[in-house]
């Protein structure tokens, strides 16, 4: 099991206009990723989802908090003793292209993890190509075709099927996808979803899903947990259809209202988005003068209230954290959850 406790990161910027600033990516995180299971982080671009993403899968560090993976806390390992438990967390990249050397073949990409591997178990050289293509088999590719080939002959699902292949070279027990179908074509995307929810299924892998779709990852995670991340900080969190079903959190509202809907093709009775305007600037516009970014960064209200329609005073005084209000099975970040009503709010597309 991996989880986190008030994970915290902050990037600083220098020069521009304003100068040197602070700009926060996350605020107090909590997670947990249960073995087997399936967790789903949700929010618009610059929210910090990757971030946290590449935290848990040890490409960066937080400023505060803890990562602990089986009991075990990694603040108290050295670099080199850490380097073993981060290798159970693999990321699948949201650019298969990127993610792959153009220069070197599907086999040399499958090969040179798993040659590493053959030495330090003693296993024959020859183990590294079977175990090649049992992945590529596994992900659902010929490997008879895609091994000799470059990244650039294949299509871009194949190319993100060789991507998950690799990451299962070293049988890691997380796999971390971050927007793994955002940058393949429409017609393939479920493929990649299916895959996903297999692999947990036939191999016990727990699925970390960064998405800004609610639909992929309701599809997903099913049974698993949803967090909805606001400005890098957890607004709602709790059973992925219920969070679904039952918004309460104006954020987690206005992000199921901004999903298309063919009109005339609903359900009879189902209940309709009234769009409500919001006022206040988005989170990405920075014309405060602020350094960091925002006043209510400053003023210690809540990170929504300028373009929440249901604040009030004491949104702007002080800010909600995460927890029950005795009256929902999800815990949230609002002051007002007896609010409920489905509010259509914009959400930036940056």
């Amino acid at each position: 099991m991996i989880g986190g406790t008030g994970i915290t990161k902050t990037f600083r910027q220098r020069g521009g206009v304003l100068g040197a600033r602070e700009v926060p990516a996350l605020r107090g995180v909590d997670f947990a990723i249960p073995k087997g299971g399936a967790v789903s982080f949700i929010g618009e671009s610059g929210c910090g989802k990757t971030t946290l993403g590449r935290i848990i899968a040890g490409l960066e560090t937080c400023d505060a908090g803890e990562i602990v993976i089986d009991g075990v806390a990694m603040s108290s390992l050295s670099h080199r003793r850490r380097q073993p438990y981060f290798r159970r967390v693999q990321l699948v990249h949201q650019d298969p292209y990127s993610a792959l050397n153009p220069t070197r073949t599907i086999h040399q990409a499958l090969a040179a993890p798993l040659a590493l591997r053959a030495r330090q178990t003693g296993r024959p050289r020859a183990w590294a190509d079977e175990r090649a293509g049992e992945l590529l088999g596994m992900v659902g590719l010929d490997p008879g075709y895609v091994l000799p080939r470059y990244p650039h002959q294949l299509s871009g699902g194949m190319r993100q099927r060789v991507v998950i292949a690799r990451a299962l070279t070293v049988d890691p027990e997380v796999l971390v996808a971050d927007e793994a179908v955002s940058m393949i074509d429409v017609s393939l995307r479920l493929g990649i979803l299916a895959l996903l929810k297999d692999l947990r299924e036939r191999l016990g892998v727990s699925v970390l899903f960064i998405t800004h779709d609610v639909a992929t990852a309701r599809y997903i995670g099913t049974d698993g947990e949803l967090y909805v991340i606001y400005r890098g900080q957890v607004v709602e969190r709790g059973p992925v259809e219920t969070v679904i079903s039952a918004p309460v959190h104006p954020y987690t509202q206005a992000l199921l209202s901004a999903i298309p809907v063919l009109h005339g093709l609903e359900s009879p009775g189902e209940q309709r988005v009234v769009p409500v305007e919001a006022s206040g600037d988005h989170p990405s516009d920075d014309t405060s003068g602020h350094p960091g970014g925002h006043p209510s960064d400053h003023a210690g209200g809540c990170l929504f209230a300028p373009r929440c329609p249901f604040r009030t005073e004491r949104c702007e005084r002080e800010r909600p954290v995460l927890g029950h209000d005795g009256d929902t099975p999800q815990r949230h970040a609002c002051f007002h959850p007896e609010r409920r009503s489905v509010v259509a709010v914009p959400v930036s597309r940056r």
